[in-house]
């Protein structure tokens, strides 16, 4: 199987959602952006740019675990200084072997300084499955369109 695809597939077939806040953004409205999208982190963007990515694990152990207010405590004071991104070029295996490597879920995709879309690890995941299925699919319509031997 197959794990060279560029991450650009999966995005063109993920579309073209990508919502984010901004390091002023309070905890709780990440929080609750985060919970209405069904989604588990947001990139975050300062003067365009990005900064950081906001996760949910960032607020279990930077804002829970802390006793700090989540009304109060600003994105800006929760998430990690270093940013690891791919770039729509990359492949679905290197992306795998990213965030096995540097522990992440959530990898920004950045064209440039742009930001073009963020992939989690459940993307992958859902994307491989895809990809086993319509393999599996083309191997079964070949064998029972090939003759008996």
């Amino acid at each position: 199987m197959t794990t060279s695809f560029p991450i650009s597939s999966m995005l063109h077939k993920k579309g073209t959602a990508l919502w984010s806040v901004t390091p002023e953004t309070t905890v709780f409205d990440a929080i609750r952006l985060m919970a209405e999208k069904n989604i588990g982190a947001l990139p975050v963007l300062g003067s365009g740019q990005l900064v950081g990515v906001f996760t949910e694990r960032d607020y279990t152990r930077k804002v829970a675990l802390m006793g700090k207010s989540s009304k109060e405590t600003r994105v800006r004071e929760v998430i990690a200084r270093e940013i690891t991104t791919v770039t729509p070029d990359d492949s679905v295996e290197d992306c795998m072997r990213l965030m096995t490597e540097k522990r992440v879920r959530h990898l920004p995709v950045v064209e440039g300084q742009n930001l073009v879309g963020i992939i989690s690890i459940g993307d992958l995941v859902n994307w491989i499955i895809s990809t086993q299925s319509a393999a599996i699919e083309q191997m079964e319509q070949y064998i029972a369109g090939s003759p008996a031997l």
